[in-house]
């Protein structure tokens, strides 16, 4: 079987490990070819050309081949674009890597949640507060509706009623949107739902969903996280428990 070459592909570096004294072992989320394995040889060695170019965070344009589980890092540059993001930024940044990590299986191509990644990261880096939730929630959404985990937000799940718009409804992780019951601590209205279906299909569903969740986030929040803890395997996302712990402190 033929080598397979790829060249300049646009990818970010999701998490990196050490693979022996020198070299790495990359998960990089590309637009064309999904999340893939690739072995940086020599990439900590002081003279490496790699050492400076595979950060997280970054823009990146790599070359790869192989037909391998891990293919080899043939080349990599930096894309431009933003400067990396620091504080909260960076802590919110690794929490969509690790999403990321968890919920998109290898050589499964998604190109539109590809964009809206980089949109999100370049966004991270220039936003503060409630405009960064705002930046989380669209990704998150985006995120569920690409690994097919969404349901529609515009009808009840079990039923496929349509939403009253002036009803409240919840998003629930077994149920999907149900309305919502007294002893449901968040909800959104018919109405806020409906536009969040009608974002998400927008032309450009990122920006849309972005504007969508502007003044959603105390609500919304917990939905989604729920929603994603359950499609994580119930397990704990690092990034979240290192984000408890400094709040405690």
């Amino acid at each position: 079987m033929a080598t397979r070459r790829v060249l300049d592909e646009p990818a970010y570096v999701l998490h990196r490990y050490d693979w022996s004294e020198s070299s790495l072992i990359l998960d990089v989320f590309t637009r064309r070819h999904g999340r893939v394995a690739l072995v940086a040889k020599g990439a900590k060695r002081p003279s490496s050309g790699f050492r400076p170019v595979l950060l997280p965070l970054q823009a990146l344009r790599l070359s790869f081949g192989g037909d391998g589980e891990i293919r080899t890092l043939k080349g990599a540059e930096w894309a431009g674009g933003h400067v990396m993001p620091t504080g909260g930024a960076l802590l919110a940044g690794y929490y969509l890597n690790e999403l990321l990590l968890r919920l998109l299986a290898r050589e499964d191509a998604h190109p539109e949640l590809f964009d809206a990644y980089a949109q999100a990261v370049a966004l991270l880096a220039s936003e503060h507060g409630e405009a960064q939730q705002a930046v989380l929630r669209s990704f998150e959404l985006l995120l569920l509706r690409e690994t097919g985990v969404l349901p529609a937000l515009d009808a009840e799940t079990a039923t496929l009623a349509p939403l009253d718009p002036a009803a409240q409804y919840v998003l629930v992780p077994e149920g999907g949107l149900r309305a919502r019951h007294g002893d449901d601590r968040a909800g959104l209205a018919g109405a806020q739902w409906q536009a969040l279906q009608q974002a998400l299909q927008d032309a450009a569903p990122f920006m849309a969903t972005l504007h969508a969740c502007a003044h959603l986030n105390g609500a919304l929040k917990p939905q989604l996280r729920n929603l994603l803890h359950y499609h994580c395997g119930g397990a704990a996302l690092h990034t979240r428990q290192l984000l408890l712990d400094l709040q405690a402190l």
